[in-house]
This record gives structure tokens, sequence and C-alpha cells, in this order.
């Protein structure tokens, strides 16, 4: 293995380097013993060659027995104590990746996509687990017994071991050849993979709209292009490996041919005994598994290095957003007063937010009302976080929020996005995802406060019914009922429901706005919706137009000004009438 790929991996390594020295300690006893028998086998030959006898018979069969039923215990436990090493680190890795992808900002994914993601953390993952554990067991196994039977080949005859070594120059060079061109070629169908991968991710994710559009003969397609192009990437690097190995058991079986020769006349010449020429070609024999080895351990090492250097790529990524060194540890709980000050805030150079300025005072309840585009939901991405902000243009409790441990403003927050994520669970588990320790009864309040009791009722395993993937088997409406419920049984200091109730019917969102009435006590609230009803009970509302704050007053307010809020509300009861007239 190359020396800095070993130093890149040894922090993995180095937990379990008792367990790693254990098993390469049987490595060496096992390997000692192997190569016993064609000494074993040497004695055995010259002595019956002065005389047979059972009692010689007997000694020379038990010696062998003892010597191979060693390498059958010893071989299972060098295979169990290496094997093992090479699971708890592949198990370290998945684990260290998993978080690493946890902290990245939402930039990090736009630049990786899911399938990518996905790919790296199987494929990639488990080539490294082979370069670790069957890579590092099998080339310290071809380099120990390389040593041991090159020394005792040498103490047989000097003169018969160069000439078995003459094709090794030429093993030298294919070792390198084959393993830069291997490397390459693997490093191609990992990223091919990636690409494969993404391509069925999206597909069984926009699977009702491949449907809708009647696009499957296409989407078939482009995936069968996709998978063609795989193979024969795949197909390119078994044409590679393969021609690895038979070059190796043919420069072998040159080396067999020079012995056979060059031996047999050192016996005829009595240069060597019958015993010791046996012994030398059994050794040889032996030498075969390092070659063997050497050609596995070459496709496994280019493989996983490979691999090692995609994941690599995202270990050391730097989350965008993480605490700093102004972070204050001794922050443990908020009150919930947040405010933008002369906040400006834009993506790759367009400008979203513009010299915005709102104070939103602990426990009061304030609605964000403008069209598709003017800001809304990035500014309220802005105070968990999931976005950041120039230094001391978001606060919370008086403090710019870098100043708040991640964990604990997080902590602090009960969030409802526009586009609303269930997990493949219960309903239950579902709701209670930022409280599973919560009790029964007060997963069925939450439920109840978000207006989803009803439903619940209607389902035929109640709490315990499974939601499907993404929450499948939910409409628009039951999801984001769900999602509510959650936030609410968080009981949080500030609730973000951005656009919320965008999916419900209008007696459904009163019913909904009348359970939130108590839960908004207490608490800072901010309200994201398109509908006048859902805000008009808000303490203040903030009109957004173009990323600036272009009117703020109560709903009465508002409406007495005459302005862009009036003529939305205007606008929204015109389009009411009309719909009781249809």
């Amino acid at each position: 293995m190359r020396w800095e790929l070993l130093q890149s991996l040894w922090p993995y390594l180095r937990r379990y380097r008792g367990q790693l020295a254990g098993g390469l300690g049987i490595l060496l006893v096992n390997t000692a013993v192997l190569v016993s028998i064609p000494f074993i086998i040497d004695l055995a030959i010259n002595d019956l060659g002065q005389g047979i006898s059972v009692a010689k018979l007997l000694r020379y069969c038990a010696l062998l027995m003892v010597a191979v039923s060693a390498r059958a215990v010893l071989n299972y436990l060098q295979r169990l104590v290496l094997i093992t090493a090479s699971r708890r680190i592949e198990f370290d890795l998945r684990n260290d990746l998993l978080a690493k992808l946890e902290e990245m900002s939402s930039g990090f994914f736009q630049q990786y996509r899911t399938g990518d993601l996905m790919a790296r953390s199987v494929n990639d993952l488990s080539a490294v687990r082979n370069m670790v554990g069957p890579g590092i067991m099998y080339s310290a196994q071809a380099v120990v017994l390389f040593a041991y039977v090159l020394t005792i080949l040498w103490r047989l005859d000097p003169r018969l071991t160069l000439i078995a070594f003459v094709p090794a120059p030429i093993v030298t060079l294919a070792v390198q050849w084959f393993g830069k061109r291997i490397h390459e070629r693997f490093e191609r169908i990992q990223s091919m993979f990636s690409s494969l991968a993404t391509r069925v991710e999206e597909n069984l994710s926009g699977l009702r709209l491949v449907r809708a559009y009647a696009r499957e003969a296409q989407e078939e397609e482009k995936f069968n292009r996709l998978n063609r192009e795989y193979v024969q990437r795949n197909l390119r690097l078994v044409l590679l490996s393969g021609a690895f190995q038979p070059l190796l058991q043919f420069l072998l079986g040159v080396a067999y041919v020079l012995v056979l020769w060059f031996g047999g006349r050192a016996v005829l010449e009595h240069r060597i005994t019958l015993g010791g020429y046996a012994a030398f070609n059994l050794y040889m024999a032996q030498m075969a598994f390092p070659m063997i080895a050497m050609g596995y351990v070459i496709n496994l090492v280019q493989r996983g290095s490979a691999s090692w250097a995609r994941l690599r790529e995202l270990l050391q990524q730097t989350p965008a957003i993480a605490d700093g060194a102004e972070t204050d540890a001794g922050v443990t709980a908020l009150e919930g007063e947040i405010e933008f000050r002369h906040l400006s805030f834009g993506y790759g150079g367009e400008s979203v937010l513009r010299d915005l300025n709102l104070r939103i005072p602990a426990g009061r309840t304030v609605a964000l009302v403008g069209a598709t585009g003017a800001g809304k939901s990035t500014l309220v991405g802005l105070i968990p976080r999931l976005l950041d902000a120039a230094p001391g243009m978001v606060l919370v409790d008086g403090r710019p929020i870098r100043e708040i441990p991640l964990e604990v403003l997080r902590r602090s927050i009960g969030w409802v996005p526009q586009e609303t994520f269930l997990f493949s669970d219960t309903l239950r588990n579902n709701i209670a995802f930022g409280r599973p320790e919560a009790e029964e009864a007060e997963v069925r309040e939450a439920a109840d406060r978000a207006g989803l009791s009803l439903d619940v009722a209607d389902f035929p395993d109640g709490f315990a019914t499974r939601v499907g993937e993404r929450g499948l088997t939910l409409s628009g409406g039951q999801k984001q009922r769900t999602a509510l419920a959650r936030a609410l049984l968080r009981n949080p200091r500030i609730l973000i429901l951005d656009d919320a109730l965008a999916s419900v019917d209008t007696l459904t969102e009163e019913r909904i706005l009348e359970g939130l009435e108590q839960a908004r006590q207490g608490r800072t609230t901010l309200l994201i919706s398109h509908r006048i009803s859902t805000v008009r009970g808000a303490d203040c509302i903030a009109v957004l137009q173009d990323g600036r704050i272009i009117e703020q007053g109560t709903h009465a307010e508002l409406i007495g000004r005459g302005g862009a809020y009036a003529a939305l509300y205007e606008k929204q009861l015109l389009e009411e009438e009309l719909a009781q007239v249809d």
C-alpha cells in the first residue's frame, strides 16, 4: 500500500491498532507454519530415501497433520481478527460521513447531488473497507511469505534462487503499469456510478410527475444510456485487471521452467539433494501466492484509494455555517426576541433582502406577507442559521446570532417549512421527531392543535399508521398539519410557520388557527402566508416587496392606510365572493 494512503487512514486504523497488531501477529505465526511444510517434506524424502519404515511414515504424517491443522485454526483466527477490524473501521467511517453531511449548509448540497452522495456512502465505503481488510491482510501475508521463502530459497541454493527470479523485473514493471491504469479506470467507474445513482434517485422521487407526463419511455432510455456506459466502463476495467493475473501466472510459470531445468541439473551434479530440490519446488509453489495476491491486492488498493480520495473530499469539507470563536458557550436558553438590523442578503451576487429593519419582541406574533420572491422565506431562514447573514445583522435576545451556539439556537426553534418532509415511519414518530421521549397524550394534544385529530381517527392504525416515503400516503394538507404538530410538540421559544397552512381549506384553517391561539401564548411566532385570513390576528404584519418592508402595523391599521396590504385584502375578498357565486 502507498504510504500516504495509510497516513490519511491512520486516525481510523489507530483506534483498532491493538486488534490489527494481534491479527498481524497471528499472520506471522500462520506463515511460519506454512513454510514449515516443505521443510518437513524435505526431511521426509531424504530420511525415507535411506530406508522406509512404518515408524518414520507415522512420524512425518503426524508432523504434517499438526502443521495443516494449525494452519486451519490460524487462518480462521487471522481472518476473524483482521476482517472484523475492517468492518469496524467501515462503521466509523460511515458514522463520520453522515455526521459531516449533517453539518453542511444548503450550498454544499447544491454542489453535490443526492445520488452522488449515496454512491460515495455505499460503493466507495465498501471499496475502502476491502482495501483495509482483505487488502492489508493479503498484502502483509504476501510480504511476510515472500521474505520467509526468499530467505529459505537462498539458503537452499543461491544460484538457483537468482535464476528463479529472472522474471522479477518484468513483474515490477507490470505492477506499476497495471496499477496506474486500474486506479484511473476505477475512478471513472465510481464517477459514472454516481451519475447512475442520481438518475435512479430523481426518477423515484419524481415518479408521479414522470407518470403524469407519460415520460416513462424517455426516462428509461436515458437510464439505459447511462447504464450501458457504466457496464462498458466496468468491462474495460475487467479486461485490464483480467489480463494482469494471467500475466503474473505466466511469469511464475517461466520461473518454474527455469527451476525445473537448472534445478534438475543441480540434482544430477549432486549440488543439491533430491529432498532439497523437492522442497525448493514446494517453496516456489508457495511463491505463487504472493504473485497472485499481488494482483488481487493491487486491484483492491487501487479501487480503495480511488474511493478513499472521493470520501476524503467530503470528510475534509468545512461547514459554511458553524460555531466560531465568537460563540458564547454560556448561552443555554433563549427568550425569543428577534431583530433584523440593516439586513442585506443575497444569493450568488443577486440581492434578495435590502437594508431591512424589523424588531420582534419576545412572545409576540409577527406575520410576513408579500408576493412570491419578496424574500419572506429567506428572511425566516436566517433565524435558525440555515442561511448566514453578515455579522451583526441578525440578533436574538439582543445578541448577534453568531454568539449563540447553533445547538441552543436550533433547539429553541420550531420550524414548519414550505416543503414538508416526513420520514418513512409512523405518524406518531414523525410528530415526535423533535421530542422522541414525548408522552402519548402530548403527541395527541399537538395533533389536535394542528387540526390533525379528525384525520387520524380515520386512519386504520391511528398514530401507528406508517406514512410511506416522504409521507406518500398522506395528502398535502395532512402532511402540512403533521409538520405543524411536530413543531408544536417541541414547545419552542420561537415558532416559524412558513406558509404552513397553504394546503388546507378555509374551514380547517380556522380550526387550526383556533388551536394555535393558545400555542402562540408566551412564544415568538412568525407567520408567512399569502392568505389574509391566516395573518389578520397577528400582533404586527410586515409587508415585503423586493426585499424591503414597505408597510408595517396591525391588520386594522394597514387596512386604514389603503396601501399594498389593503389592496391584497380587497383582492382576496373579491376572489372569495366570486368563488361563492360559482
